[in-house]
């Protein structure tokens, strides 16, 4: 507490503090505010009657990260979903395309070139998305079962007007969280989402108090404290692979003789695997809701890879078998054993015990294997929690403790809090963490 009230008392940092907190505060009240051409009456409508059935909608994650715009068909009803799959598109891409991985190794400048690229990847995956969903409230296949009007005037310019307004909603998130990460404490998207998903936890917990009663509300809170505490300490758990780098003299200079090491986590891959396996999963049931309700192949969709009200070993398999294949892939992309071997030979690194080069690369290879296996255990089990909870707990698959929702807020947690550290170590203070 000390240490925040020192944060606080320093011109800079509460500055930084203030300015994150005025933008999350205007984003928060644009979750609030309709887009037009909507009913908004019958649109709240129809969002009760939604949150009431947890039936597991489609856009179920999205509505996640975007604090429960997406139901009250908001100007921010897209979220920060669109920058995140565009930023993650972009990152994959690297493996394709030369001339990305290119402008990676290029520093700064390239690195700002990948994000002008990820930015009008952003508006055309908003508008596709966009269009996408005002097809579906058209249709009467967003709000499953509500038949009331939700789009009065279905006129064209009506149309893109709503087009247009979630698109420059997106565009405003993303300014937004750029202006975080300038101006303010950093980590800007990632507090957007943060306070998206923090914003959701009081009425997921006020559901299990009301439905299930306070044994069970308390029997919730202590499994919350004891997950949040593991997840804590695997989230800061690493390998640290030791690199020795010989001494070598440059003009009358001698550089190196120094030891580092190299820092593996434990869940290198983040929270990306549960959005690739969450939005694959959604695929299925995507076509099922265009498709004859009565028909088999439909009804088969919705028993076993639909998680509502009824647990699904089959939705359980498949969940955690493209957790633990996108963990491996993602990890496999982003981790590059080639070019981190490459470096420490150019520079005089080594591990100790292991030859540089091919045997280098080989032995960096074995490591995050054996420490990604590890970690994508770990991303499974957290992500059965809510699952166990359906069982167990009778709640619904919106239950608030596991999954992407206590990977963001932990992950984000720390490292804001490792940020605002830093700038309390640069003006000498003690700093939070101790």
């Amino acid at each position: 507490m000390n240490a925040i009230v020192r944060a606080l008392r320093t011109p800079e940092l509460r500055a930084k503090i203030l300015f994150t907190l005025g933008m999350i505060a205007v984003y928060r009240l644009g979750v609030f505010v309709p887009t037009p051409g909507f009913d908004a009456t019958n649109v709240q409508r129809c969002a009760d009657a939604a949150l009431g059935a947890q039936n597991g909608s489609v856009l179920g994650m999205v509505n996640m990260f975007s604090g429960g715009a997406l139901l009250q068909l908001s100007v921010f009803s897209l979220g920060v979903m669109p920058y995140i799959t565009a930023s993650i598109i972009v990152q994959l891409l690297r493996v394709v395309i030369p001339r990305f991985e290119a402008l990676h190794k290029e520093g700064a400048s390239g690195t700002a070139k990948l994000t002008q690229y990820t930015r009008y990847l952003t508006i055309g995956l908003s508008v596709l998305q966009a269009t996408t969903i005002i097809t579906l409230v058209r249709s009467g296949n967003f709000f499953v079962g509500c038949n009331l009007e939700l789009v009065p005037d279905q006129s064209v310019p009506t149309l893109l007007l709503m087009v247009l307004t979630m698109t420059v909603g997106t565009v405003l998130i993303m300014f937004m969280g750029e202006m975080i990460t300038e101006r303010g404490i950093g980590n800007g998207m990632s507090l957007m989402i943060f306070s998206s998903i923090a914003a959701s936890f009081p009425t997921a917990f006020g559901q299990v108090w009301m439905l299930k009663g306070w044994m069970v509300f308390g029997l919730v809170l202590l499994v919350a404290l004891v997950v949040m505490v593991g997840m804590v300490f695997v989230e800061q758990s690493q390998r640290r692979v030791p690199v020795q780098y010989a001494k070598r003299m440059v003009g009358r200079r001698m550089y190196g003789g120094t030891s580092t090491y190299i820092p593996i986590k434990v869940n290198q891959a983040g929270v990306i695997p549960v959005i690739f396996a969450s939005s694959i999963l959604a695929l299925p049931q995507m076509a099922s809701s265009f498709g004859d309700p009565n028909a088999a192949w439909v009804q088969w969709i919705n028993q076993h890879l639909v998680m509502g009200y009824s647990f699904s070993w089959v939705y359980a398999v498949v969940f955690v078998a493209l957790i633990i294949f996108f963990a491996f892939f993602y990890v496999s992309i982003t981790f590059n054993a080639e070019e981190i071997a490459d470096n420490m030979k150019k520079y005089g690194g080594f591990i100790p015990n292991v030859r540089a080069g091919k045997p280098t690369e080989r032995y960096l290879r074995y490591v995050i294997n054996r420490i990604q296996s590890a970690g994508a255990v770990y991303l499974a089990i957290i992500c059965l929690i809510p699952l166990l909870a359906l069982v167990y707990l009778g709640t619904s698959q919106d239950f608030p403790l596991g999954g992407a929702s206590l990977l963001i807020i932990i992950g984000v947690g720390l490292d804001t809090v490792k940020q605002v550290d830093a700038k309390l170590q640069q003006h000498h203070y003690e700093g939070i963490l101790r």
